[in-house]
């Protein structure tokens, strides 16, 4: 018996990688099945929708008022950011049963963004708070065209495209007043391309799933290039509890599937269950560093790769999932602060 990838939990599209410290991350699965963070090669039926909520929350070290202070003395511009969280919301549609299309719209939120200032006055090199940036960030179109399923070996294969659109706020102001550069807005204000694979291999109650997506960034708000994202990620998934069910009466329903390669025999409804799975991701993520006017950041990019388990509950067609990921490469350029860890938790209905 074969599990299939039903629909259930929404695809997240990788925008913004975490590894720069600034904004939020977020890629996801449309299947009820096998990994949270990492793209699945599975695609909706034609004619079927998915619609999910999640958020993402990664807390990092942050540095010391004594760090920052240092830095300003040496005039580099240095900061400090205590927490990222991102709470989107998304859709897809299968176009064809091999080409689906989603759409992607987060609120991006930063806590606690304090910087060195340097100040050749009686009081010397000091620490501003600037305070929380909370706003719209930006929007992303992702399909995914699977040219390869095998539902023998139960294997397949998709590429991945897509582009981000400049609709997140990049005009907040901090406490003081001045203007958030656009490393601390919740929008780039760039227009950027995105492209990639995704593979998938089952094996029973056992599912593999890899991907890779890379961003290129083009020049937003403020005369800043945020620099282009690679992401790249694996996971192996279990079916703990609930059956497995065979690929080639995936969504038959009400006497009939969506599916070719199925008779056009008249088939039961299959009753509503429970399923279990659990879940363990590696999450890599590398970017490049950012240039503002043509300067390039040295404080700026890095790779970081994320080990941890996750949970996905799912009831017919809803499904509830949990990721919990630790850094165990964090290389950062220059001063910057570190990832602690991140928590990505969310649901998802598809109908």
């Amino acid at each position: 018996m074969i599990r299939v990838a039903v629909p259930v939990c929404l695809i997240g599209l990788m925008i913004s990688s975490v590894a720069d410290a600034h904004h939020p991350g977020g890629v996801g699965n449309t299947s009820g099945v096998g990994p949270i963070f990492t793209i699945s090669a599975a695609t909706l039926e034609q004619g079927h929708a998915a619609f999910g909520l999640w958020y993402e929350y990664s807390r990092l070290s942050g540095l010391s008022d004594a760090q920052l202070i240092a830095a300003a003395g040496q005039h580099i511009h240095a900061h400090s950011i205590k927490t990222i969280e991102s709470a989107v919301a998304a859709f897809a549609y299968g176009i064809t049963n091999d080409l689906m299309i989603s759409v992607r719209a987060p609120i991006n939120r930063r806590t606690d963004i304090r910087e060195g200032h340097h100040s050749h006055g009686p009081e010397g090199n000091t620490v501003d708070f600037r305070g929380d940036s909370t706003g719209f960030g930006d929007m992303t179109a992702l399909a995914q065209w699977r040219f390869y399923n095998n539902i023998i070996s139960q294997t397949q294969a998709a590429l991945l495209f897509g582009v981000k659109a400049p609709t997140g706020t990049t005009n907040l102001n901090d406490v003081n007043g001045e203007l958030f550069e656009t490393e601390f807005q919740p929008g780039t204000g760039s227009w950027d391309w995105l492209l990639g694979a995704a593979f998938t291999q089952q094996f029973g109650a056992w599912s593999f799933d890899t991907n890779v997506l890379y961003a290129g960034v083009s020049t937003g708000a403020q005369q800043t290039n945020m620099g282009d994202r690679f992401s790249y990620n694996a996971a192996v998934s279990y079916r703990l509890i609930g059956a497995n069910n065979d690929p080639r009466n995936a969504f038959a329903h009400a006497g009939h599937s969506h599916n070719p390669s199925v008779l056009k025999a008249p088939v039961a409804a299959p009753r509503p269950s429970f399923a279990l799975d659990a879940i363990f991701e590696m999450n890599g993520e590398w970017h490049d560093k950012q240039t503002i006017a043509g300067v390039v950041d040295q404080n700026s990019g890095g790779n970081v790769i994320y080990l941890g388990p996750g949970l996905r509950a799912t009831y017919d067609r809803f499904s509830a999932y949990t990721l919990i990921g630790v850094p165990i490469v964090n290389h950062m350029n220059g001063l910057q602060s570190k990832s602690d860890y991140k928590v990505l938790t969310g649901m998802s209905f598809a109908f």
